[in-house]
């Protein structure tokens, strides 16, 4: 199998509502996100490739547009954890390139989320 990944990056802020009010999630906050979006095939296309990186740049327009410098509680469903993030992120790529096979997120550069069905 080759696989290939690309790395996106963008900054926000949430907050887990849901959670107690002494949890520090609960307080407003932000981070920089980093999204990482793999892509697998079985053999590679006429050029050689899983697929072009250049293919992806819809994915970096995505994120510039609708999560950069944005309030995460209003444009994701669902509470705003990287968890979910990463399970939107691997259904907007998905229906773009079925070669999709894992979105990894993370907020902190010692925590990472992945989707992987």
């Amino acid at each position: 199998m080759f696989r290939i990944r690309k790395e996106f990056h963008f900054s926000a802020s949430h907050r887990l509502s849901h959670l107690p009010d002494d949890h520090q999630c609960a307080r407003l906050h932000g981070h920089n996100y980093i999204v990482v979006v793999e892509l697998a095939a079985k053999a590679l296309n006429p050029d050689g490739f899983v697929r072009d990186y250049h293919d992806l740049k819809p994915l970096k327009t995505h994120i510039d547009d609708h999560f950069d410098h944005r309030h995460l509680n209003d444009v994701l469903e669902g509470p705003s954890t990287a968890e979910n993030l990463a399970r939107h992120f691997f259904d907007w790529c998905a229906a773009r390139w079925p070669e999709t096979s894992a979105v990894l997120v993370s907020e902190t550069p010692k925590t990472w989320a992945e989707y992987r069905p």
